[in-house]
């Protein structure tokens, strides 16, 4: 009796920040918030994994593989402190694969783990990231089983399947960052969400890719549902990383449905003494007027430089002010949607707020000429065009997919013309169109893309006029199309037509994927198209 008295007393003991409780234990601490519904987490005092977690007296930690940075730190030092109404777990990994410093922070009485993580160099994994690994959670919100692979045969690489007639993979769960607020694991009465949620611009501030990136969320494997907060990767990578504190980002248990960003404040953060991380005091603000851009898409304002990055919706009459931003230079783009209008340089400084007003620079924006035919529009996305609306949450061979031959397209149905050309699926597609008298002067064919795959670029034959042969566009090392993604650097192709080529009568403009690759079906080269013009 004695000695199990002695090793409670020198191996466990509890302590009490106002209503959380922490009981310390040789190889974890167990934080309870005291919620009203119950939850309680514990923590590898080793590892930094998160081995258990329960709410309203239910576990859902999968005991197979625990939660934690990427696949596990491997190890790590764990402590904690207090302040205020918060238990700070602080989890230093300086190994051969890691060197970054990991916070979960406790509210009292909350069912929410507050989290950053701060980043001296890139993990050699290539990616950062936090996994939740959940049991009895099998739904997700707000895009439904889409990444739910359970019982599926893989029929590209290791992370697309077939299941049931259906394409999945975690790649379809993600939603550009600009929109991607709140994401969950539910179960199937929905009674239960356990959701990442980004509580303001701060959690992607040190993300890479810009305001239309976008990443994995969910995936269901069957034993498990992983929640996966990114906060970079090379998935379709266009942009250096960041390092440095990345967050705060939030994991929440509700039992009220989904909730929402806005009802997180994260201000006390800035009194908790985190490694990296820059306050209200060390920010400021840009306001001002966009100009020169379409209404009638959204207006979007991006901040950036090596450190940091955001973004806003402006109004629809162009008005912004910015999220705070750390104070220093930053590159200022505006898009129409997704396509580049502008680009200048605005100064922040601290607890300031500058002025600096923003116009369209784009000479495919605000030049005039005579539009012979148009399909799609400049939003940088592949919009109205055929299998566009299904490509985010399924593979191109998916069979609620339509033909991507669908054959001659007149130039009046970009509905009917394919988002994407293969060079080994559907090359040489025809666009047709009349002219009731001969165009005299030369013209311009333009083909804007969002994202090329393996050197594809298009080379068009007007009637019998075959346009140069474009230069291959720089390399982005990541499937595309398959696996949801469509954004990368934009190029545009611009073939002038000489006179005397476009003709009175039937006209035809013939599409085709050059490149010096092979490769097999969907995944030979290829590009996706934002818009298709031809004008003089």
């Amino acid at each position: 009796m004695f000695f199990a008295v002695l090793f409670t007393f020198l191996f466990a003991w509890t302590s009490s920040v106002l209503g959380i409780t922490v009981t310390t234990a040789t190889a974890s601490y167990t934080i309870n918030t005291e919620s009203s519904y119950g939850m309680t987490v514990v923590i590898s005092r080793s590892t930094c994994d998160v081995t258990s977690m329960k709410f309203m007296g239910t576990e859902y930690q999968y005991s197979g593989t625990y939660s934690q940075i990427a696949s596990g730190l491997g190890s790590a030092t764990v402590s904690y402190t207090t302040s205020g109404n918060y238990v700070i777990i602080k989890c230093v990994a300086n190994n051969d694969a890691f060197d970054l410093t990991h916070y979960m922070v406790f509210e009292d009485a909350s069912n929410a783990i507050y989290m950053g993580t701060y980043t001296a160099s890139e993990p050699t994994v290539g990616e950062l990231r936090y996994i939740y690994r959940l049991t009895g959670l099998t739904d997700a919100y707000p895009y439904g089983d889409v990444s739910d692979i359970t019982g599926g045969t893989a029929i590209e690489g290791s992370d697309v399947y077939l299941v049931d007639g259906e394409t999945r993979s975690k790649f379809y769960s993600s939603e550009r960052f600009i929109d991607d607020a709140v994401y969950c694991a539910t179960n199937s009465g929905a009674s239960v969400h356990a959701c990442f949620i980004r509580p303001n611009n701060q959690a992607t501030e040190k993300s890479s890719g810009g305001p239309f990136f976008r990443d994995i969320n969910l995936n269901e494997v069957g034993s498990y549902q992983s929640l996966t907060y990114y906060m970079n990767s090379n998935h379709a990578q266009t942009e250096a990383y960041r390092q440095g504190f990345h967050g705060p980002y939030v994991f929440q248990f509700t039992r009220t449905g989904v909730p929402k960003a806005s009802d997180f404040d994260v201000s006390f953060f800035d009194n908790l003494g985190l490694t990296g991380y820059v306050g209200a005091s060390g920010r400021g603000y840009v306001k001002g007027t966009a100009s020169g851009v379409s209404s009638s898409f959204p207006i979007v304002v991006h901040w950036y430089n090596a450190n940091y990055q955001s973004w806003v919706y402006a109004s629809s009459s162009g008005s912004f002010t910015s999220p705070a931003l750390v104070a220093g230079t930053y590159t200022m783009k505006l898009y129409q949607d997704e396509f580049l209008a502008a680009t200048s340089t605005v100064t922040v400084q601290s607890g300031a707020t500058v002025t600096a007003n923003i116009a369209a620079t784009n000479t495919i924006l605000t030049s005039s000429h005579t539009t012979i035919f148009k399909m799609g529009d400049y939003d940088g996305q592949p919009t109205g065009f055929l299998n566009a609306a299904n490509q985010l949450r399924m593979h191109p061979s998916d069979s609620r997919m339509s033909s991507w031959s669908p054959g001659t397209i007149a130039s009046t149905a970009a509905s009917s013309f394919p988002m994407a050309i293969f060079k080994s699926v559907n090359n040489g597609q025809v666009i047709s169109f009349s002219l009731s008298s001969a165009i005299s002067s030369t013209a311009t064919l333009r083909m804007a893309t969002t994202l090329a795959f393996a050197g594809g670029r298009p080379q068009a034959i007007v009637n019998g006029y075959t346009c140069s042969a474009p230069a291959a566009p720089t390399a982005i090392d990541s499937r595309g199309v398959t696996r949801g993604a469509y954004r990368g650097l934009g190029e545009v192709y611009d073939c002038s037509i000489p006179s005397g080529n476009l003709k009175s009568g039937t006209n035809t403009v013939t599409i085709n994927i050059i490149s010096g690759s092979s490769g097999d079906e969907f995944l030979s080269p290829n590009v996706i198209f934002d818009a298709i013009e031809l004008f003089y």
